[in-house]
């Protein structure tokens, strides 16, 4: 027996003047030049608006590196508030503390450069004078053989006017800047789980909800695990460029100063190195009278990062955290060119962050895997 469709059990109706049933269509995508047009858009926002943009994200990376820190204090029934107050308190107190230390070093030497730098010059020039010597013979070649005669270059001199009211309408900015951080990072402290829960109250269903969940959960574990991780490492490094530059004759303060220098610019990947070492450069040439002497500390600075870089680093992080050198060296130059020296500092975090958000999203993996 035959049983009937559905629609035989309906009522006769006349339906030649029906209209077709609606077919649902696809979405349209948006062209590539709309894409382009969006992203460059973004980007200029990004750059014109960095005065509101910078301590709202640092404000944010902050508190996401103390949120672990406060729910341990909650679970020994310490309030919410009081936790953010003594996490802040102490990052504070220990920044200030590392401040008072290195002050007078750095003093001392900003003091110190130029009228050391007389003397760096004809090491300088010593070292440079093969270059120099093959320059010039090329350049005696070429003019040969295009039949020209020697003549000096021309030379470009320009003047800049300093306006010495800059530096005074500018640090009044940058303490407000330093403080709307340190309010934003406790407020995001104390009030950002709420927010939080809010946000995640709009989503329509469960599942919706469950994921974000997942995945801010899973971003603040792996960022503060990274951040406490690599601040371990960096301080190791330069407590150990400490030591072997005290080994090597610097003072104990100054010392100190390079080897807090470098565990601050091991925070940018490759850049901050390279960074360093040239500074270890000038720094030997300051110090020391010799040519091999003034060439050790960059020596031994780029052996200790050696050995960070490739051996201890990856080995702790794992796989979960490695990234592509290539990407990582596109996201420091965006970044630095939007943000300068915080982007630098800022751009492994929140390459970090779109990897663990791609690597939860169905059929996103793929791009996760890119990063690596």
């Amino acid at each position: 027996m035959i049983e009937p469709r559905p629609h035989e059990d309906l009522p006769d109706r006349d339906t030649s003047g029906d209209e077709p049933a609606p077919t649902t269509t696809p979405r349209p995508r948006a062209s590539t030049a709309m894409v382009l047009m969006a992203t460059l858009a973004v980007v200029y926002t990004l750059w014109a608006a960095q005065a509101l943009v910078l301590p709202i994200l640092l404000a944010m990376f902050f508190a996401l590196v103390g949120n672990p820190i406060i729910r341990g204090l909650q679970r020994v029934w310490v309030p919410r508030y009081l936790g953010a107050v003594l996490v802040l308190a102490g990052g504070l107190a220990a920044g200030g503390l590392l401040g008072s230390q290195l002050v007078e070093p750095a003093g001392e030497w900003i003091r110190q450069v130029p009228r050391e730098m007389k003397q760096v010059a004809p090491k300088l020039r010593e070292m440079t004078k093969p270059m120099q010597d093959a320059n010039r013979a090329a350049q005696n070649i070429a003019r040969a053989a295009g039949g020209e005669t020697s003549s000096k270059p021309v030379q470009v001199v320009r003047t800049e006017v300093n306006e010495p009211y800059k530096a005074l309408t500018a640090t009044p900015r940058r303490i407000a800047s330093v403080l709307a951080v340190v309010l934003l990072t406790f407020f995001f402290m104390v009030y950002g789980e709420s927010l939080q829960r809010n946000a995640i109250a709009l989503f329509p269903t469960r599942q919706q909800k469950k994921l974000t969940v997942d995945i801010l959960y899973s971003i603040e574990r792996e960022i503060s695990r990274y951040v406490l991780t690599i601040t371990i490492i960096n301080t190791l490094l330069g407590l150990a460029l400490a030591g072997a530059l005290y080994w090597l004759g610097v003072p104990v303060q100054e010392a100190l100063l390079w080897g807090t220098m470098a565990a601050i610019l091991n925070f940018a990947p490759y850049v901050g190195p390279l960074i360093g070492i040239l500074i270890m450069l000038l720094m030997g040439f300051v110090t020391f009278d010799e040519l091999l002497p003034s060439v050790l500390p960059a020596g031994v600075y780029l052996l200790l990062h050696t050995i960070e870089g490739q051996l201890i680093t990856p080995i702790v992080l794992g796989r979960q955290m490695r990234l592509s050198p290539l990407v990582l060296i596109l996201a420091l130059m965006v970044f630095g060119w939007l943000w300068g020296i915080i982007g630098l500092l800022l751009a492994v975090p929140l390459l970090v962050c779109v990897k663990l958000v791609l690597a939860r999203l169905e059929g996103m993996d793929g791009w996760a895997r890119l990063l690596e």
